[in-house]
């Protein structure tokens, strides 16, 4: 390899840990919103009495929170794989095989959340 592939090489790997930095310091401002709304909302409907039953029953149907709670996924979906790769990065920096695990995390996040989300919006039906 020429001295010049190399240093663009680290120039593309610096550039994209510095997209990832800020996609994940992003991601956490959102899911910071999204944790403080949820736990005021969580707070005033236990506090009023509501059952979860009766929780599910108003929200099931509403677009708001539907559209709440998937930016709180999707938001979740982004932010979680950076950290768990940055953790395995560090402590196996030889390994390539370990990257796969932020990979399925991701899926796992964006199809499990995702399904909840619409299990709540629809009252639990089918897909």
């Amino acid at each position: 390899m020429s001295a010049t592939t190399i240093q663009s090489s680290a120039i593309r790997t610096a550039v994209l840990q510095a997209k990832l930095w800020y996609a994940q310091r992003i991601s956490a401002m959102v899911l910071g919103i999204c944790v403080a709304i949820h736990l005021l909302i969580m707070f005033y409907a236990i506090r009023g009495g509501l059952s979860a039953g009766e929780i599910l029953g108003r929200t099931q149907g509403s677009w708001v929170f539907a559209i709440f709670y998937e930016v709180f996924v999707l938001a979740c979906f982004v932010h979680a794989p950076i950290g768990v790769a940055n953790i395995l990065r560090e402590n196996f920096p030889s390994s390539e095989k370990v990257i796969i695990l932020p990979w399925v995390l991701a899926c796992l996040i964006l199809v499990m959340g995702t399904v909840a989300v619409i299990g709540v919006f629809t009252g639990g039906g089918s897909l």
